[in-house]
C-alpha cells in the first residue's frame, strides 16, 4: 500500500510490491523529491529508523534506498550530521513545458518607496506590543470599529496635529490596511458619488492610477515645471490627487501660490483634494511644509502610512477625512475592522510612549548622512550630474545629458543595481516635456551595503 513521508510532507507513492519493488519505488520518490525541489540542497533527511516507521517498512529498506542515492550524488552521509540532500544539486521543472527566465536578485536595490528594514526597532515596538497587549480588555479582539481602533485614531490625531499641522479629530480618522486601501477606499465613494475622472500628477506611482482605474476613474495629469504641478488646469468640481509637501518623484514641495490655488479650486468648486503624505517625516535641509489639510480641513482628505517611518509590512496606514466623507467611507470598508487589532494597539503605544519620535529622529539622520554621502559620491565620480530633490525624503534625482536614460538603467541593471529612470514614473498622458533621469532611493539598502551601492552606481553613469 503507498505510504506517505508525513514528516515533510510530500508524497512518495511507493511501490505496493514488497521486496526490491518496495526500494526502488522509495529510491525512485526520494530521486524525484530531490530533482523537483521538494527536497532543498542540504535539507536533512529523517533517520532510516524514523522514516522505516512512518512508512510502516523495514528500516534496511530505507537504508539501503539511502545508500543508492548516496553512490549516485543524490544524497550525503556523514559521521555526526546524518543523511542530507546533496549541494549543488540541479532543480528540474516538474513539467516539459518552457519555464520563464528569472532574474537573478539584484546586489543591491535603490528602487524608492521602501524604507531601511534592517533598521526597523524589533526591541521597542515588542516592548510597545508587550504593554499594549497587558493592558487590553477582553472585547478588544472582538469585531471592532470599522474606522479602526480608537486608541490608534486618538494616538494619531495627538501626532499628526503636533507633527504635521494636520487638524485631526479621532472620529474623522479612518485606518486602513496600507495606503493602497485607502486611496482604494476613496475611489469607490468617489465613483459612487458620480465622479468620472481624478486629476492627478504628471510624476507618480502607475499603481495608483490603476487603483482609480478599477474603481472606474479615468486619470488625467496636470502640467508639471519648475514650480512644481501646475493646478491651473483644475477647472470644475473633482478630485485631485497630490503630494504637496514632497512630490514624488521629482522631490519639490508644491509651491506656496499654487498651495492657495489648488485650497481657492477646491473652495469655489467643492471640489476634493487628496494629499498623500508619504514620507512628511523627513526633512533635512528646510523647516518641515506643513500639511494641506490644516489649511482647509473640510477639503483636504490626509492620506499617511507607516510604511515609510516604520515597515510596509505593517500595512497601517489612515485617512483624516472631511466630515461629509466619513460615513461614505467607512461604509465602503465595511462592517468590521480590517487591519490587526494588536498591530494598531501596539503603534498607538509606540506614538504615545515617544518610540515613534526616537525612531524618527535616528532614522532621519541615519538617512541624511546617506544622503550626503550619495552627494559627495557623484560630486567625486560624476560632477557633471546635478541632483535635485535632496532636501527632503529618502530619494533623489539625477539629472542625466539626454539620450542617456535608457543605456544607464540597462547598464545598471548588468551590474546587479535595481534602479529606475525617470520615465518609470511619467504619466502616459503627461503633457510635459520628458527629460532624462533616474529616480535613487537610498532608504532600501542597509547601512552596511551603502558604500557598495554608491559604488556600483558611479560605475554606471556617463
Amino acid at each position: 500500500m503507498a505510504g506517505t513521508w508525513a514528516t515533510l510532507g510530500i508524497d512518495l507513492h511507493l511501490e505496493p510490491a514488497a521486496g526490491p519493488g518496495l526500494r526502488r519505488g522509495l529510491t525512485d520518490a526520494l530521486r524525484e523529491a530531490v530533482r523537483t525541489g521538494r527536497l532543498a540542497p542540504g535539507t536533512r533527511l529523517p533517520s532510516s529508523r524514523s522514516l522505516a516507521a512512518d512508512l510502516g517498512i523495514a528500516r534496511n529498506t530505507v537504508a539501503e534506498a539511502y545508500a543508492d542515492l548516496v553512490a549516485e550524488g543524490w544524497l550525503t552521509a556523514r559521521q555526526g550530521s546524518g543523511t542530507r540532500v546533496a549541494e549543488g544539486r540541479a532543480r528540474e521543472p516538474a513539467s516539459t513545458a518552457p519555464s520563464r527566465r528569472t532574474r537573478p536578485r539584484p546586489a543591491y536595490d535603490l528602487v524608492p518607496g521602501t524604507p531601511d528594514l534592517a533598521s526597523f526597532p524589533r526591541a521597542a515596538w515588542l516592548k510597545a506590543a508587550r504593554r499594549a497587549l497587558a493592558a487590553a480588555p477582553h472585547d478588544v479582539l472582538g469585531y471592532g470599529d470599522p474606522r479602526g481602533r480608537v486608541e490608534l485614531r486618538t494616538a494619531l490625531a495627538g501626532y499628526l496635529s503636533r507633527v504635521r499641522g494636520v487638524r485631526a479629530d479621532p472620529e474623522r480618522i479612518v485606518v486602513c490596511a496600507g495606503f493602497a486601501h485607502g486611496l482604494a477606499l476613496l475611489g469607490t465613494v468617489l465613483r459612487a458619488r458620480g465622479l468620472h475622472t481624478v486629476t492627478v500628477e504628471s510624476y507618480g506611482l502607475d499603481m495608483h492610477w490603476k487603483l482609480l482605474a478599477a474603481a472606474g476613474l479615468r486619470t488625467e495629469p496636470l502640467p508639471f515645471d519648475e514650480l512644481g504641478t501646475d493646478p491651473t488646469g483644475l477647472t470644475g468640481p473633482g478630485a485631485v490627487l497630490l503630494t504637496p509637501a514632497h512630490q514624488f518623484p521629482m522631490g519639490a514641495a508644491l509651491h506656496r501660490d499654487r498651495r492657495a490655488a489648488v485650497l481657492d479650486w477646491a473652495r469655489r468648486t467643492g471640489g476634493v483634494i487628496l494629499e498623500d503624505d508619504y514620507d512628511g517625516e523627513f526633512r533635512y535641509d528646510r523647516q518641515p511644509v506643513g500639511a494641506l489639510q490644516g489649511l482647509d480641513p473640510e477639503h483636504v482628505v490626509h492620506l499617511g502610512t507607516a510604511s515609510k517611518s516604520l515597515a510596509p509590512g505593517l500595512r497601517l496606514a489612515w485617512l483624516v477625512l472631511p466630515p461629509d466623507l466619513v460615513e461614505e467611507v467607512t461604509r465602503a470598508k465595511g462592517a468590521t475592522d480590517t487591519c490587526g487589532v494588536l498591530d494598531q494597539l501596539t503603534l498607538a503605544e509606540f506614538i504615545d510612549s515617544g518610540a515613534h519620535d526616537r525612531h524618527v529622529r535616528a532614522a532621519r539622520l541615519r538617512y541624511r548622512r546617506r544622503r550626503d554621502a550619495l552627494v559627495a559620491a557623484l560630486a567625486t565620480h560624476a560632477p557633471h550630474i546635478r541632483v535635485t530633490g535632496i532636501a527632503a525624503g529618502l530619494h533623489a534625482v539625477l539629472r542625466l545629458p539626454p539620450g542617456t536614460e535608457h543605456s544607464v538603467v540597462q547598464a545598471a541593471a548588468w551590474q546587479g543595481l535595481a534602479l529606475h529612470g525617470l520615465s518609470f514614473y511619467r504619466h502616459q498622458a503627461a503633457r510635459t516635456e520628458p527629460a532624462d533621469a533616474l529616480v535613487v532611493g537610498y532608504g532600501t539598502p542597509p547601512d552596511h551595503a551603502w558604500a557598495g551601492a554608491l559604488e556600483a552606481l558611479s560605475r554606471v553613469l556617463p
